[in-house]
């Protein structure tokens, strides 16, 4: 009877230990990309701060009156279904750390940029704390289709060279996309915007879907300009929206107008 008990017992459990997470510092992880190794990672969490801002291959760019300086990642980077505890730092500036509203939008004269070279994703992920990808470049194939944004997720200035995927993903707080150029059509379907989705002076050069996207802040889309196809068809708009001089195929639009095409 005994016996049973305990068969029992380790079937019940078996469930509960599928889902749990393995913990991973981020300083292993740091170290992996520091010998160029390929990381990958699934159903883990990630604890301590992934600051990918200061790699072994750092490089400061020469430029007047400032200082850059830009950190590698070579290899692929692919992680599913993790948590990450602390911050993820692929831009930094170490003059505003200590505040969060100003280290965001900081105009300092130095600053910690990373660029990938190849794919990266991020899927099915929570980002517990900041993330930031400000001025990153991006020469592969980049995903975080399914995650989860806690803090605003920064891209401001982001370079991507291939598909971009942020479908079914939740911006919990601001979507900073601003100034971004999308070299192929963008993913954005099924996303949830709690906070503003800035697309400010972004470019979408081959299109972007927002299908059954679901605005709740403000769709900030002012001097945006989409060639090819912009698709909204299901997307609901309920925080406000700025559609001034935005141009679908080199003609203003409003949103009105959009949804109307998109019947």
């Amino acid at each position: 009877m005994m016996r049973k008990v305990q068969v029992l017992f380790v079937l019940l459990l078996l469930p509960l230990l599928s889902w749990a997470k393995t913990s991973v510092n981020a300083s292993e992880i740091i170290n992996k990309i520091n010998r160029g190794q390929a990381v990958s990672y699934s159903n883990a969490e990630i604890v301590g701060d992934l600051d990918l801002t200061k790699l072994k291959n750092m490089k400061q760019k020469s430029s007047k009156g400032s200082k850059e300086y830009i950190s590698t990642v070579t290899s692929m980077v692919t992680f599913m279904n993790c948590t990450f505890k602390g911050d993820v730092l692929a831009y930094y500036n170490p003059d505003n750390a200590g505040n969060v509203s100003s280290w965001f939008s900081s105009s300092s004269n130095e600053t910690y940029n990373t660029n990938f070279e190849e794919d990266v994703r991020f899927e099915n992920c929570v980002f517990e704390k900041k993330s930031a990808f400000k001025y990153s470049k991006f020469n592969g194939n980049v995903s975080f289709a399914g995650s989860r944004f806690s803090e605003e997720a920064l891209f401001k200035y982001s370079d991507f060279s291939e598909s971009v995927n942020f479908s079914n993903v939740m911006f919990s707080d601001d979507a900073n996309f601003k100034y971004v150029d999308f070299p192929v059509m963008a993913d954005f379907g099924g996303a949830t915007f709690e906070d503003e989705a800035n697309f400010k002076y972004a470019k979408f050069k081959e299109g972007v879907s927002f299908r059954r996207t679901a605005f709740e802040g403000l769709a900030n889309f002012k001097y945006t300009k989409i060639s090819d196809a912009f698709e909204i068809r299901g997307a609901s708009f309920k925080g406000g929206d700025d559609f001034k001089y935005t141009q679908v195929n080199n003609k203003h639009v409003s949103l009105t107008t959009l949804q109307s095409m998109a019947k």
